[in-house]
């Protein structure tokens, strides 16, 4: 048997596999996201040998969500472990790295593996959540594809925009662009009209973050063509059109996964 320890959270998960013994094969982190956990799915194939799949616990502290839906699609064998047993191990070795906690989930594994209970969902929901996880996927390719054609046309007249906001495919920021598709027009509004232009997306720091918007809008930046402003203003509307409504579809989607389990 081998026993893979994987610890789980929003943005990235740690794995670590030991074999039947306790030796380490091997540890990794990736990020969540289809790339990301294709990643971990290649990766332990690789390393336990692609004949020996059935041999191997994933052993994780959750029992839903897109990265157990993803191993159950791949044919992983899932086992939950309740958190508060890797908690108590936790706390006796002193230490608390995800790395730490993915060794520890699989020595867990690895010693009350016959304890444990392997996860095996509803066929129907299974099936619904494969459906939904792939058309989901196929909307976050196409945010994705808007995102980076969103992010080369500010690059051609509007390039201080891109140092306003954590990220691009967010309701705050498509906002803010829309009212203020051009640098002249985003350099002519005041804190305030900044400020409720954020409040109106659901942006719970509109004041402090107006503030910064503001004083990065009105430091030294270089200017395109008036043609170019233009042009690609237009562009910035039409891209922004498109990314409103499918960040909303994405998170509806989230949403009804979330719902099946």
């Amino acid at each position: 048997m081998f026993y893979a320890g994987i610890d789980w959270a929003d943005q990235k998960h740690d794995a670590l596999v030991l074999d039947e013994v306790g030796h380490k094969l091997g540890s990794l982190r990736v990020t969540h996201t289809p790339e990301g956990l294709a990643k971990l799915d290649a990766w332990l194939r690789g390393l336990v040998g692609e004949q020996n799949q059935e041999q191997v616990a994933c052993i994780i502290e959750t029992t839903h969500g897109l990265l157990i839906a993803f191993l159950l699609e791949h044919g992983w064998a899932v086992y939950p472990v309740n958190p508060r047993t890797v908690d108590r191990k936790r706390a006796a070795s002193g230490a608390k790295t995800d790395a730490i906690d993915a060794y520890l989930l699989a020595k867990t594994g690895r010693a009350d593996f016959a304890d444990l209970h392997r996860l095996t969902p509803d066929s129907e929901k299974i099936a619904e959540l494969k459906a939904l996880t792939r058309d989901q996927g196929s909307l976050i390719q196409m945010q994705t594809r808007l995102v980076n054609q969103l992010t080369a046309c500010l690059k051609d007249y509007y390039p201080v925009a891109l140092h306003l906001f954590a990220k691009l495919q967010q309701k705050s920021t498509l906002l803010f662009l829309q009212t203020y598709p051009t640098p002249q027009k985003a350099m002519g509004a005041s804190r305030e009209q900044i400020a409720r232009t954020l409040k109106e997306a659901g942006h719970t720091r509109a004041e402090a973050t107006a503030a910064k918007i503001f004083e990065t809008l009105h430091q030294p930046h270089l200017y395109a063509a008036s043609v170019t402003t233009r042009t690609k203003s237009r562009l910035l509307l039409a891209l922004v059109a498109q990314l409103l409504p499918l960040i909303e579809q994405i998170a509806a989607y989230d949403e009804e996964i979330e719902r099946l389990f």
